[in-house]
């Protein structure tokens, strides 16, 4: 075993240095290093012109990604997605808002998806605790289960409503 840490590749058509550029002005702490080019080799294979960008490194908030131009064949899907944790409604609400602008979409439950397809869950730091006593879970469930963008305060409201006795 090397020791070396898990990249991601995310399979892009043809968009991986724009993808790269886009994820890297959201995160602060973020830079685009080498960017591979396809080659007159292998074009048989490959389809791509000479000089197209193959392969694009970068890092968001210091995790390493590969952003790959493999083509059509393959898109995202919700079964991958990547959480961004949150400490403040401002900082969900800036997630939020850059990954919904030009063509992301909304989903349910703090989650969403970028204008490349990747799905994202913008999660606030508060929320495993809150799940994670017994007594709160199910009303904070039941609360960020109505929400697409999660709102800190409202779930800690659930988590602090009395019980109700029947």
């Amino acid at each position: 075993m090397s020791g070396k840490s898990i990249t991601p590749c995310l399979w892009f058509d043809n968009k991986a240095e724009e993808a790269a550029k886009f994820y890297t002005s959201i995160f602060k702490d973020s830079q685009i290093g080498n960017i591979s080019r396809y080659g007159k080799e292998g074009y048989e294979i490959h389809g791509q012109k000479e000089g197209t960008v193959l392969t694009v490194d970068f890092e968001l908030n210091g995790q390493p990604f590969t952003a790959l131009n493999g083509g059509p064949a393959f898109s995202f899907n919700e079964a991958v997605s990547f959480q961004v944790f949150c400490e403040t409604q401002d900082e969900i609400d800036y997630y939020w808002n850059k990954f919904t602008t030009n063509g992301g979409q909304e989903s349910q439950c703090g989650w969403v998806k970028d204008k490349f397809g990747l799905s994202w869950q913008i999660v606030p730091t508060i929320l495993p605790e809150l799940m994670r006593d017994v007594t709160r879970a199910g009303k904070v469930m039941a609360m960020f289960l109505k929400m697409k963008k999660l709102d800190i305060e409202k779930l800690k409201e659930a988590a602090h409503e009395p019980e109700t006795i029947i």
